[in-house]
């Protein structure tokens, strides 16, 4: 059987589109054309004299600097991971409950806020957001930097600052949104994978620096792992006031989200994602929480490896889906996600630092896999029996379903942490949470298979 063949990335979020002047009659551009504010008026990457004529410079540039600010969007988002297992030494008194719902929080509102991120896009223009969206990282920064130097502080106003660490959820939707503009179909989806991916290191990164950071001299500072960030999070914004572009002509396309919205294989996707990516942003979140309280003999500064490769496979999931389909890769993936949901529950059975923790290494590889091919997915499923003529209506529903799938699948990143913070509480275990996610695991493996891979389904044929 040939390999599948590749399918550029449809824009990520909410579907947008760039609108031209119909009524010109003048010859159109070769370059882009620019005006004060940083906007371009012409954006044309899919002509080959256009895109070589400066276009693919500009959108190399906009590139760079859009993976920084979504990188330290990741960074901040996953903060709490850090502090919350060290806050008990530092004179706060929490039960685990409380640790796990400080670790939950920002995942809620990470995914609650990437719909609007990706709708402020052609509202405010892709640099002008880009520029918002850096300086709202000093609110949660500057938050945890002072309410860690106060033990006396109330729960709930620790939830509040936890809940600001959500805004740095967001920028991952936008930032996708903006970058698809700027790259032609052929390269869309490579520039989308490196943006994607920069952007999940900052999960890992995080978790190896802030610990090392917060120990430098005497004692331990956990007001550093906010204040180290709010110089970058400037510096984010002066590089994107300095050498980010705006397009004219954006405007979100809500029809075509609208569509995705009543299209079946959204939702089911969405849930596909909330094993995949959801998983990854979850056991991100625990992984350190979970050493500390189960293994207190063993450093949590080991937790960043889990992350690190979660993010490192990503891309690879989406390369392995390119040649064997991304419904085979995402069922490959669910199972590797239970092997080692199962492994880990052996390991809290025996008390195995190694087997745990190795298992956990498999559970990251699993939903690293997933994010990549599940994302391979969806161009693949709202192409499949469509006309040539219908095509472009189904690239933007399947934008949609991006979108869509995007916010969704990040609410794992809430339910992972409840879910052992529910067992522990009720059972005075974690096995029972890591029983359920067996279970999801293998209904979502079992979801895929018979709706996109069974033969005799209708989708089977197409190589999803």
């Amino acid at each position: 059987m040939s390999a599948p063949a590749r399918e550029p990335a449809p824009a990520p979020a909410a579907p947008l589109t760039t609108s031209q002047d119909s009524t010109r009659t003048s010859p159109v551009p070769a370059t882009p054309v620019r005006r004060s504010g940083r906007w371009i008026d012409h954006w044309d990457p899919e002509d080959s004299t256009f895109w070589r004529g400066g276009g693919r410079a500009i959108a190399r540039r906009n590139l760079t600097f859009s993976v920084y600010a979504e990188f330290l969007g990741f960074c901040v988002w996953a903060l709490w991971s850090v502090v919350v297992p060290l806050l008990p030494a530092a004179g706060f008194s929490l039960t685990l409950d409380q640790q796990f719902w400080l670790i939950a929080l920002p995942s809620l509102v990470g995914a609650t806020v990437r719909i609007p991120y990706t709708f402020a896009v052609p509202l405010f223009g892709g640099r002008n957001w880009t520029i918002i969206s850096a300086l709202l990282l000093l609110v949660p920064a500057s938050a945890l930097a002072w309410v860690v130097t106060q033990p006396s502080s109330s729960f709930g106003l620790l939830l509040a600052c936890a809940a600001l660490a959500g805004f740095g959820g967001g920028n991952f939707a936008s930032s996708m949104t903006n970058i698809s503009f700027f790259f032609p179909e052929a390269e869309k989806g490579k520039a989308l994978g490196l943006n994607a991916a920069g952007g999940n290191l900052g999960t890992g990164i995080v978790q190896l620096v802030v610990p090392a950071v917060i120990v430098v001299g005497a004692g331990t500072h956990l007001e550093r792992a906010g204040l180290m960030f709010i110089p970058l999070a400037l510096l984010a914004a002066v590089f994107a006031w300095r050498g980010m572009d705006n397009l004219s002509g954006v405007r979100s396309d809500y029809g075509s989200f609208a569509r995705a919205t009543r299209n079946r294989h959204t939702w089911i996707i969405s849930f596909l994602y909330i094993g995949t990516f959801g998983s990854f942003i979850g056991y991100s979140g625990a992984f350190p929480t979970l050493l500390k309280t189960q293994f207190p003999e063993t450093p949590t500064t080991i937790a960043f490896l889990g992350a690190l490769i979660g993010a490192l496979s990503r891309p690879l999931g989406g390369m392995v889906a390119d040649r064997f389909g991304g419904a085979r890769v995402t069922i490959g993936a669910f199972a590797t996600l239970t092997l080692g949901a199962v492994g880990a529950i052996e390991g809290l059975k025996s008390h195995s630092f190694a087997v745990f923790f190795c298992s956990f290494l498999v559970l990251f590889l699993g939903a690293g896999i997933g994010n990549g091919a599940t994302y391979r997915m969806i161009p693949a499923v709202f192409r499949a029996g469509v006309s040539a003529d219908r095509l472009p209506v189904a690239r933007k529903t399947a934008a949609g379903c991006i979108g869509i799938a995007g916010a969704v699948g990040a609410y794992g990143g809430f339910f992972i942490p409840r879910g052992f913070a529910m067992a522990k509480a009720h059972y005075g275990t974690l096995v029972p949470a890591l029983w359920v996610f067996v279970a999801a695991y293998v209904l979502m493996a079992a979801t895929t298979y018979a709706v996109y891979a069974r033969r005799g389904s209708s989708l089977a044929a197409e190589t999803i």
